[in-house]
């Protein structure tokens, strides 16, 4: 297959794994604070639709895309010498897999009705993956790693701007 058709197919499977793993903790999320609920009823009624929703997206999905990225991109490897950028685009990648093997430990957790995590605590968790994306794509786009480390910077204080900015509107809103 020529490359160019495998570069499109692992941009592609990198996508849906993306959406699955920025949608899985935002289940999880909701789950956790589903589990809060005083109405057992409610409670239970939403803790199982998330159950089947985290169940449906992690393993048709999030999973699969998961593994045929990891094959298109070993492909990829084999075409395409290893460079300095690219060793480092790798780290990340694995760094990735493991946050992954987080989601389905904390997936197998829940199922249990085990919620180790609260709601806060899986929203921060699920901006992992952004700051994965950020230094992958800045990465690959710029292919050396002083660029990365501006990208990253600037994403750290996009994401100070934004904690400050959401801070200010609680206060507002509280008064």
């Amino acid at each position: 297959m020529e490359a160019g058709y495998i570069k499109a197919l692992h941009i592609i499977f990198i996508v849906t794994w993306f959406a699955g793993l920025f949608y899985l903790p935002r289940l999880m999320v909701y789950a956790a604070e589903a589990n809060q609920l005083p109405d057992e009823k409610a409670k239970s009624i939403l803790q199982s639709q998330y159950q089947l929703m985290k169940k449906r997206l992690l393993f048709g999905i999030t999973w699969p895309s998961a593994i045929i990225t990891l094959l298109l991109g070993a492909r990829l490897l084999m075409i395409f010498p290893l460079t300095g950028w690219l060793k480092l685009k790798l780290v990340f990648v694995a760094l990735l897999y493991l946050y992954h093997f987080s989601l389905q430990a904390i997936y197998t957790q829940q199922k249990n009705n085990e919620f180790k995590y609260n709601g806060q605590q899986l929203r921060l968790w699920n901006e992992v993956p952004t700051v994965i994306l950020f230094a992958v794509v800045f990465l690959v786009v710029m292919k050396n790693t002083l660029d990365l480390w501006y990208g990253l910077a600037g994403l750290a204080a996009l994401i100070l701007l934004l904690t400050l900015a959401i801070r200010i509107y609680k206060s507002i809103r509280k008064k």
